[in-house]
This record gives structure tokens, C-alpha cells and sequence, in this order.
């Protein structure tokens, strides 16, 4: 038994990845699934949606590798954070759609709290903030708008979970309920000092304790999949959320190290090692990873929209064909104009956190067209990236200005934005050889706890380093350019919160 099976469920498509004995990817399968908007700035996915892609692209994963289920040592799990099922315990069944971590319908649930002098408390405990971003307001609402929910669960007939819990359940046949600590450490719910389920906090939002899940170290054992769903016992031994497996998949082990991933959004983390550190710039602490019972800290910022900014101008407004076009469509635009996209679709993340904000582009004349709203909209990831480090650099002094960023992620992939974040941030930007280092991260979690892949300081000599962007700005453009951000960042706050 030579592999390990990665399955990368993430917020628009599900991949799974095999990776050899040498953490070489070997054959993968991805499939989208729909999006649901039921109402603005709600957003939900089909629980069975989630199951279903993981199946599919599992069992052609391990076709096209032309394997036998039985040659695979172990399956790990990353996964979009914070989207929240609830499911019947006896049944399997959910209750609803899964609320994703994108959704804003909490919003006044969250300001409600903050008025009754919560979010201190929940801040300390957590490392989060009260935003609509995290389950735990989502659970609530659930528990609170399907109709009997609250009483099925106080009699313990309801489960929640994140999506890895909903995939663990499923491929374990209902056998094990249980998250890793990454993942919990997202939900709201749960005391990254003391390592347990917040008990104030659930009392806080009404939420029952015994619908939640076990909480183990990213490489722990989480059960074994059925035969009768891959084809062989599976030993499930690595689970981390996304941007943490990212982290790990980047080899950030060491204090100071730092990275973001540029998928739908953008999570830049920033590991502090054993320490927590409490942010004075909204940042959020949270867990890197958790290995042999001890937690590793972050620094986390959370951008909503980053190539999701770009699937806007494919899918809303038809001037892409396909994600690839924007880097030659941003080339070829108006240097004279300066179009600045301010991407709040979902309201406004780190630092900001603004629930309520909407999108706003301005600098538009009647010459602006398809290429400036290209380039403006690769601009936007590096620019709220900046936002994000600015942030990390004022709470953290070991981060410092000379840092390395470590980045992956499909828009990661785009030269011309890369090298844009180089240049706005006046860092260096390293691309390594396999993007996909959130797959890469579970595999390893996985692979390492079945005795397959090396230690941490094994796997961290074997990164490879794809591109190096150094920056090519001069300092007083980069500074202007920023200052026109930061204007139009003040003006669409403005826009929502009118005095």
C-alpha cells in the first residue's frame, strides 16, 4: 500500500488527488456543483451535492491511476470551513441545505450579540469574531427556522457538522462522528485555549452540546471508509480545513512563515507556533494544525472574493469565456485608466468586517471595457491582500516587512497577478512546484500518520519552489496606488452604512 487518496472538497468543485510513496500527484478527478442563491447574501450547497462529487471524482481518481482500492494506505480530508449541516443521527437525512461559510444571513443575529456584549467573550475563547462567517450563528439559525429542529436536538435525534464531519459520517457508514481541530476551531463553538467545546457559547446561541462532533488531531484516526463505497477498507488519517492543509501543504512549520491561498477567496495565515496571539487589527487566531495533542497557532486573514471576482466576469457579466482569459485581458488594458474594483459581493472581510457591504468599481469612463475590468479585478486580490498583511505585520513584529509570502491556489496560477502582488506589496512571492498543496497538505497529514511520508522537517526539505516573483514597482506608484484603495475601500463603506 504505496498511496494515499486525497479528497479536496472545496466551495465550488470537489477534487480528489492519489499521491504516490514520493508525494507525487498521480491522477485526479474535479467536478463543480451547483451554487444556490435563495435570497441576497445567502448562499447553500446540497449536502448530497458534497457526497456525491466526492464519490465520483474519488472512484475516477483511482480508475485513471488504473489502482486497486486495496493499494491505498490512507485518505485524507480538507475541506471548505465553516459551512454548516445538520443531519437526523438515525437517518442520515439533513434538514436543509448546507448554509456555506459565505452566507450572510446572520448578520443581524451577530449585531444582536455584539449589542448584549458578547463578542469579547466569544473573542477570547475563540480567536473569531461574531460575523456571520462562522457555523455557530449558522447552526443556530437553523436550529431555529426548520421547523421542530430545536427540539429534535435537545433529545439528541440531530447532528452538526462542517463538511469534513458530513464526509467522515458518510464514508464510515455513520460509524464515527468527529472533526479535527482545524476545522473546529472555525465553527465558533469551540475554545482553542482549552482545546473543548465553548459550553458558555453554546449556551449563548442555544445549542445543544451533544450534537457536536469529537474533536482529534489533524492526523488522528477517524475511522475507516466501507469497502462498499471505494472498493476497499480505507483507514481515514488526516483531516484539516483548507487554508490550514494549505499551510501544511506549504511547509509552514516555523514561526514567521507565511502563506495565502488564492481559491474563491483569499486566507492568508501566518503561523505564531505554540503561542496564540490575540489580534488588535481583527485578524482572527486561530489553529494551524494539531499534532500529538498540541495545538500550532495562526494569524488568519479572510478575503471573501478572489478568484471568485473573476468567475463574476465570466459567469455575471459574460466578458470571460473561461477563468484562463483574464491574465491576457489585464495585459492589454488602458494604463491611463485606473479602474478599481472593490469586491464585496458578500460584505467585507479582514480587517473590515462589514457584513452589510455590497461591491463598488470606481474610475469607470466611457472607455472603460472588458480589459480594465480584468485588470481591476486582479488588482483587487493583491490590494486586500495588503490589507491582510499590513494587519499581521502591526500584530506580530516577527512577521516583519521582508517576509516570504508562499502562495497557491488556481488564480495562483496567473503570472500577471502574481506578479501585481509582488509589486503591491513590495515582497517577494513564492510559487512552488505542486500547487495543489491543500490536497498536498491532507495527504500528508494522512500519509505521515500511516508511516508512509517523512516527519515535518522531512517533508518541509522536500518543497519545491516553481517561480520567485520579486517586486518591480517603484515605492511612490505602490504607495498611490494603495492610497486610491484605501479611498475607495472608505467610500463603499460609506455606501453601507449612510449616516
Amino acid at each position: 500500500m504505496t498511496y494515499v487518496l486525497a479528497i479536496d472538497q472545496g466551495t465550488t468543485s470537489t477534487r480528489a488527488i492519489l499521491f504516490d510513496g514520493q508525494m507525487q500527484p498521480v491522477a485526479s478527478a474535479q467536478e463543480e456543483f451547483a451554487q444556490h442563491y435563495p435570497a441576497s447574501g445567502w448562499v447553500e450547497h446540497e449536502p448530497d451535492d458534497l457526497w456525491q462529487t466526492m464519490l465520483r471524482t474519488a472512484r475516477t481518481a483511482i480508475a485513471r491511476a488504473g489502482l486497486r482500492p486495496a493499494e491505498i494506505a490512507a485518505l485524507g480530508i480538507t475541506n471548505q470551513r465553516e459551512t454548516t449541516l445538520v443531519w437526523d443521527r438515525a437517518t442520515g437525512r439533513p434538514i436543509h441545505r448546507a448554509i456555506v461559510w459565505q452566507d450572510r444571513r446572520t448578520a443581524d443575529l451577530c449585531e444582536a450579540l455584539k449589542g448584549r456584549g458578547f463578542e469579547d467573550m466569544v473573542s477570547a475563547r475563540t480567536g473569531l469574531l461574531l460575523d456571520p462567517y462562522f457555523s455557530g450563528t449558522k447552526l443556530a439559525w437553523l436550529l431555529d427556522h426548520v421547523e421542530g429542529a430545536r427540539a429534535r436536538a435537545r433529545a439528541g435525534e440531530l447532528l452538526f457538522g462542517t463538511v469534513d464531519t458530513w464526509l467522515i459520517w458518510n464514508l464510515t457508514g455513520g460509524a464515527v462522528h468527529a472533526t479535527d481541530a482545524t476545522n473546529a476551531a472555525r465553527t465558533l463553538l469551540y475554545d482553542i485555549h482549552e482545546g473543548r467545546w465553548s459550553e458558555p457559547i453554546c449556551e449563548m446561541l442555544g445549542i445543544p452540546m451533544a450534537m457536536l462532533p469529537t474533536v482529534r488531531d489533524s492526523a488522528g484516526d477517524f475511522g475507516v471508509a466501507r469497502r462498499d463505497i471505494l472498493g476497499a477498507e480505507i483507514p481515514i488519517l488526516g483531516v484539516a480545513g483548507d487554508q490550514q492543509a494549505a499551510t501544511i501543504g506549504q511547509a509552514c512549520f516555523l514561526p514567521g512563515m507565511l502563506k495565502s491561498t488564492y481559491g474563491t477567496g483569499c486566507f492568508a495565515l501566518l503561523n505564531t507556533g505554540a503561542t496564540p496571539v490575540r489580534s488588535r487589527n481583527r485578524l482572527l487566531t486561530t489553529i494551524a494544525y494539531q499534532l500529538d495533542g498540541r495545538p500550532c497557532y495562526a494569524l488568519e486573514g479572510s478575503i471573501f472574493i478572489a478568484g471568485a471576482a473573476v468567475q463574476w466576469l465570466r459567469d455575471g457579466l459574460g466578458v470571460l469565456d473561461s477563468a484562463a482569459q483574464s491574465q491576457p485581458l489585464a495585459e492589454r488594458a488602458d494604463a491611463q485608466q485606473e479602474v478599481v474594483l472593490v469586491p464585496a459581493f458578500t460584505g467585507l472581510g479582514a480587517p473590515y468586517w462589514q457584513p452589510q457591504c455590497r461591491g463598488a468599481v470606481f474610475g469607470l469612463t466611457r472607455n472603460t471595457g472588458p480589459a480594465e475590468l480584468a485588470r481591476a479585478a486582479l488588482e483587487s486580490v493583491g490590494l486586500q491582500t495588503r490589507d491582510l498583511l499590513e494587519a499581521m505585520h502591526a500584530d506580530w513584529s516577527p512577521a516583519g516587512d521582508d517576509s516570504v509570502l508562499r502562495v497557491d491556489g488556481g488564480l495562483s496560477a496567473n503570472d500577471w497577478a502574481m506578479q501585481f502582488l509582488s509589486d503591491i506589496l513590495a515582497t517577494r512571492v513564492d510559487r512552488p512546484k505542486i500547487r495543489e498543496t491543500t490536497a498536498l497538505g491532507a495527504a500528508w497529514l494522512a500519509g505521515m500518520k500511516a508511516d508512509l511520508y517523512p516527519d515535518m522537517q522531512g517533508f518541509a526539505e522536500r518543497w519545491a519552489l516553481d517561480r520567485a516573483f520579486e517586486p518591480e514597482m517603484k515605492a511612490q506608484e505602490r504607495s498611490r496606488r494603495y492610497a486610491g484603495w484605501k479611498q475607495a475601500v472608505q467610500a463603499t463603506l460609506a455606501m453601507a452604512n449612510p449616516s
